[in-house]
């Protein structure tokens, strides 16, 4: 008879996107249940997954009242399953997760941490995200930083004793699937048929942006720079892959504006598959303000392109400066344009980077190696029994 594990996200795109087909793996050695909002969409994920689903209605921003039902329907839920291992990604599903976890008695509660977006607020609120995110780690029994330089975070911000935290292979939720993330899918003809579709020219330098288009991933500056850019060179094209969070993070207004009346800048909105748009871009930028592991620079590096990323954990994982990229300072609009201006203009250091981008990736972060270390996290805890 396997064990029950229990994996909870706040949303279904964190299970489909941040954990893609690992609860599929994980099924093979446990009876796996998956957590999570939005009953239509979940549901969906556990046919697709062979797994079982439980709906939670959580919200990604600070509600008390609906916290307080989510955390006891979480416990009714945990109550009636008694899973041998609890797992939870992202804020919300931590804090409700571990706690009905921790009231219930499961044994094992796990939770990975892929970002802290508490690091880009102050006043009251990071005060009482702060509370949350000491509560959560509290709570867990083992606490999973999906990168080395979130690990030193955590320690630094006093959230929890280092001997609770583990990074897991060389860091990421989830590694990256280089066979399914590889250029040798589309025939050249295919990429030019594509590009055209876009209105990208043969001729064309491609930046591309692959994410949501808030202020925290750096989308301001990318888009300022970009436009001063291209008013001196006609040859570059800028992709933003991905959609608007305007209720929860929106951009400035001038920006918005900007990407509006700049042709050069082409809106593709949220891709389902976003590797044709990376098989036909030369250069990932992406100036995130904060990040776990992010997922789109690995899949950039699997796809041959170097990335251009700002000094935070994960990117400067991945990112070895001049070497697969260029790593500039947060929020630095001058470091951006010289990166991307370098980049376009030097073709002997363009190629260079791309040339090692894909391999840097294959050897470290093989999709693969990651389940198989969580696998046997796992397995270790099965000498409690």
């Amino acid at each position: 008879m396997k064990n029950k594990l229990v994996r909870i996200t706040t949303v279904p795109i964190s299970l489909e996107k941040l954990l893609e087909n690992q609860l599929r793996y994980m099924n093979d050695f446990y009876e796996v249940v998956a957590i999570s909002s939005d009953e239509e969409r979940l549901n969906r994920f556990g046919e697709n997954q062979g797994v079982r689903t439980y709906t939670v209605e959580m919200t990604r921003t600070i509600s008390p009242l609906k916290d307080v039902f989510a955390l006891i329907k979480m416990m009714k839920v945990l109550k009636k399953e008694k899973p041998f291992i609890v797992h939870t990604h992202t804020p919300k599903a931590g804090i409700v997760g571990m706690l009905a976890a921790k009231i219930v008695g499961i044994p094992h509660r796990l939770h990975t941490v892929a970002g802290l977006p508490l690091l880009e607020t102050n006043g009251m609120k990071r005060k009482v995200l702060n509370f949350v995110e000491k509560l959560t780690y509290n709570c867990a029994t083992k606490v999973y930083p999906n990168s080395y330089g979130l690990n030193e975070i955590i320690v630094r911000e006093g959230f929890c004793e280092s001997s609770k935290l583990k990074v897991l292979a060389n860091g990421s939720s989830n590694g990256i699937n280089t066979a399914y993330f590889n250029s040798n899918f589309w025939s050249d003809n295919d990429k030019l048929v594509f590009k055209e579709s876009l209105g990208v020219l043969e001729s064309d330098f491609v930046f591309v942006f692959v994410g949501r288009l808030v202020r925290d991933k750096g989308i301001n500056e990318l888009v300022h720079v970009f436009d001063k850019l291209s008013s001196g060179i006609k040859n570059i094209k800028m992709l933003l892959v991905g959609p608007y969070e305007s209720e929860l993070d929106p951009l400035l207004p001038e920006t918005v504006g900007i990407i509006k009346k700049n042709k050069l800048i082409i809106e593709t909105g949220f891709q389902k598959d976003v590797r044709p748009y990376l098989d036909i871009s030369n250069v990932l930028v992406f100036p995130s303000y904060r990040e776990g592991f992010p997922n789109v620079v690995m899949q950039a590096g699997a796809m041959g392109l170097p990335s251009i990323v700002t000094n935070i954990n994960g990117c400067n994982e991945i990112i070895i400066n001049d070497v697969n990229g260029f790593i500039i300072s947060v929020k630095n609009t001058k470091q951006l344009h010289d990166a991307m201006f370098r980049v376009y203009e030097d073709t002997q250091v363009y190629e260079s980077m791309r040339d090692k981008s894909r391999e840097m990736i294959v050897s470290r972060y093989e999709q693969l190696v990651v389940w198989e270390a969580i696998h046997e996290e796992y397995k270790s805890f099965e000498n409690d029994l």
